[in-house]
């Protein structure tokens, strides 16, 4: 059976956002185009390297071209998209690994999502690109505004969970939690 590609060049939107309480999120990113609504699956750390990495990669564009690529520096003010992730929210699969490049001649950012394997299969592998690949993809193509305002709020969605704790950094349950640095005691 063929790869199953859900492609969006360029979507109308492009998030990362949540579902459930602090503590107990689950992580997805959404592409909308019209009636069109793909929303996968992640975990909490690929959603914060991806929004890092994306940032890294904007910033070596404007380096390498002198600032002539069209890239802003900080994601433009008023492309903030800070409403909630569209319903129904039924993922179409569940994120492995993830590919990230800049396009020269579209002058664009594309992200590639792929599915996970079945439990028990290498995920360190890259992921075949033939067309008689299995598993499926979300490939996103965006512009270099976009993908800085993508950035911004997949980090702000990832620093909304619960506050770290002062002593560890690690994260504080409302009941508190065994903190690691005072010995056992519960902060």
């Amino acid at each position: 059976m063929p790869r199953e590609v859900f492609e969006y060049d360029p979507p109308e939107r492009f998030v990362a956002g949540t579902t459930g309480q602090p503590g107990s999120r689950t992580f997805f990113l959404q592409a909308r185009a019209g009636r069109r609504l793909t929303t996968v699956q992640l975990e909490k750390q690929q959603v914060s390297v991806l929004a890092e990495r994306v940032d890294e990669l904007l910033d070596e564009v404007v380096r390498r071209t002198g600032g002539e690529a069209p890239v802003p520096a900080l994601a433009p003010v008023g492309d903030e998209d800070s409403g909630p992730l569209d319903v129904p929210i039924e993922e179409e699969f569940r994120v492995g690994t993830m590919s990230l490049a800049w396009d020269g001649d579209t002058e664009r950012v594309v992200i590639e999502c792929f599915e996970a394997g079945p439990a028990g299969e290498d995920d360190d592998e890259l992921p075949d690109v033939e067309d008689d690949a299995e598993g499926a993809v979300l490939r996103v193509s965006l512009s270099g505004a976009v993908a800085r305002a993508f950035a911004r709020r997949a980090l702000a969605v990832v620093a909304a969970g619960r506050p770290p704790c002062p002593f560890c950094a690690n994260p504080l349950d409302p009941e508190g939690h065994i903190c690691p640095r005072a010995n056992g005691y519960r902060r």
